[in-house]
């Protein structure tokens, strides 16, 4: 697992997010994936209660990030990846022995666990099943009919939705363009605005055109309204020579860019968008690549 230096350190005493760097090494497969070493799933420890995990390229090439969020009462587990079995994709156990190290800390009975998601694509929902039996655990499918009414998005598609996890609560908003029931989550603690594949740096699917941009219309405006230290979405596909992408199944992307963005970025999607108009071809910027589903 990768950490962070002083792991304990907490918001300030006016409320605002630890401002911390993300500056991580993450794990990007092997000209091999037969020979590849690396963990199943990286594990990187942003704070005591703050994990962003990646999936190994060798077990599937989509790699999706996943965040693990922990408050006083229960924990939130956001997406759960592109592999169904526990084998090859040990994300249960992985996420129970984070769990278990955060109650070691602070003991406390009937700790529960929320799984979520960013949509229901199916490397976002894949790891689902592993948490079927698991004891105070609620896992909320992704798809429109059963994500919308948990919000509260089915009546009131505006909402601001909160997730109440005991000391941490998250802010969640419906985002939908790339997938037709998109979510969004804030974390107020830690500023990370989670965008899953709506705004990530790599190709962005855009199923919905004007969903998608008054998506990113209702982001830049929340986000112009909270401190946000990074846009975190859920793949990076982009090379770090400007506007070139690695191809789709790629299994070694040794020339990656940071996993996070700014809320700059989207503003820079937004104009992006404006200059696509009716044209839905595909469009290459340097961090992002536009592409809209005709």
């Amino acid at each position: 697992m990768d950490a962070g230096a002083d792991l304990t350190d907490s918001p300030g005493a006016d409320g605002t997010p630890r401002g911390r760097p993300l500056d991580v090494s993450w794990i990007h497969g092997s000209p091999s994936a037969k020979h590849n070493t690396d963990p199943d799933i990286q594990v990187h420890a942003h704070d005591e209660d703050t994990y962003v995990l990646r999936q190994n390229m060798a077990v599937h090439y989509e790699a999706p990030f996943l965040f693990l969020l922990c408050g006083e009462d229960r924990a939130v587990l956001i997406d759960t990846g592109a592999t169904e079995s526990a084998e090859f994709f040990p994300l249960r156990r992985v996420v129970d022995e984070l769990i278990a190290a955060r109650l070691a800390r602070h003991p406390r009975d009937g700790y529960e666990l929320l799984v979520l998601h960013t949509h229901g694509h199916g490397d976002h929902v894949a790891g689902d099943g592993q948490f079927t039996g698991r004891p105070d655990t609620t896992v909320v499918g992704a798809d429109l009919g059963t994500a919308w009414p948990y919000f509260g998005f089915d009546t009131d598609p505006d909402a601001v939705a909160r997730v109440d996890l005991g000391g941490r609560v998250l802010e969640c908003l419906a985002t939908p363009g790339h997938h037709e029931a998109a979510v969004t989550y804030y974390d107020p603690a830690t500023g990370f605005l989670l965008t899953g594949d709506s705004v990530y740096p790599g190709r962005l699917y855009i199923q919905d055109v004007p969903a998608f941009t008054r998506s990113i219309d209702r982001l830049i405006e929340f986000a112009g309204r909270r401190p946000v230290t990074h846009v975190l979405g859920c793949h990076i596909e982009m090379t770090t020579e400007p506007g070139v992408d690695y191809p789709v199944r790629t299994t070694y992307q040794p020339d990656e860019p940071p996993l996070q963005l700014t809320p700059d970025h989207l503003r820079r999607i937004r104009a992006a968008l404006t200059e696509l108009g009716d044209d839905l071809t595909r469009r290459a910027y340097d961090d992002f690549v536009l592409c809209p589903q005709s």
